[in-house]
């Protein structure tokens, strides 16, 4: 038994295979450079120790608040 028989044909095996991923690096890209930004600006605007921690963890989460604002604009 070969190593191509055991492995079936759309695995993540399969170099022509995207059903594991493969194209998400634009918008894994994205997040990573929005993340770094806004740490750099939530840490950057903190004036203690633990707003910058706040403001780590605001960074992790800054598309919710984009998308809060975005929803609480197209409603007026």
């Amino acid at each position: 038994m070969t190593n191509e028989e055991s492995t079936p044909k759309n695995s993540c095996w399969d170099k022509k295979s995207t059903a594991c991923g493969a194209n998400s690096g634009g918008a894994s890209a994205v997040y990573g450079l929005g993340l770094i930004g806004a740490a750099i600006y939530f840490i950057g605007h903190a004036t203690t120790f633990w707003a910058g921690v706040l403001g780590f963890l605001k960074a992790i989460v800054w598309p919710v608040f984009m998308v809060i604002k975005l929803f609480e604009h197209l409603i007026q």
